[in-house]
């Protein structure tokens, strides 16, 4: 009867250091392939961090060049990412360089982007008036990305607001915001 015991034992111990062996190297054993689960995934490379940092440059400012205004109601002056301009209520354009803005973004080739443009910017002038521009627009494509050869540029517009008395230069900062997805 000792015997019997003592047999049992040991097939026990060995049934019990079985189970405490990784199910890896048991799967191993068996021939079969490893456990995807029990592995650490790789990373994604989309969410790596870029090798290139995103880069900005002003290549042209948004210039609405020279606009005269009436001062009865208010007045609309357009100006789209194309260059074209188009006024509506009490102005009428008195030069012919409005210029939109026109932006370089120096970054990792092929990586997407966003950019954030503000919906709308103060203007301040000389005395205690101040005008704005509205609904800024770009040429970019709906989903922007980086370019082959490292850049991505362009072109935004908006639509400048005139009210009241608004005699005066006037000038303001728009904050643009790059960054890879």
């Amino acid at each position: 009867m000792l015997g019997l015991r003592l047999a049992i034992l040991p097939l026990a111990l060995f049934a019990a250091t079985g189970l405490a062996l990784p199910s890896r190297a048991l799967a191993q054993d068996a021939g079969t392939a490893p456990c995807r689960l029990c592995t650490a995934t790789a990373p994604d490379p989309s969410n790596a961090r870029p090798a290139t940092p995103l880069r900005l440059e002003v290549e042209t400012r948004l210039d609405f060049d020279k606009v005269v205004f009436a001062g009865n109601g208010s007045a609309v002056v357009a100006l789209s990412p194309g260059g074209g301009t188009r006024l509506s209520g009490a102005a009428t354009a008195a030069g012919a360089r409005a210029m939109p803005g026109a932006v370089l973004v120096r970054g990792e080739p092929g990586r997407a982007v966003t950019v954030e443009l503000p919906r709308q910017v103060q203007l301040f002038g000389a005395g205690s008036g101040s005008i704005s521009i509205d609904s800024l627009v770009t040429d970019l494509p709906s989903f922007p990305r980086i370019g082959e050869d490292g850049t991505l540029s362009f072109r935004f517009g908006g639509d400048l607001r005139l009210t009241g008395d608004s005699d005066g230069n006037y000038r303001g900062t728009i904050d643009i915001i790059v960054e890879y997805l």
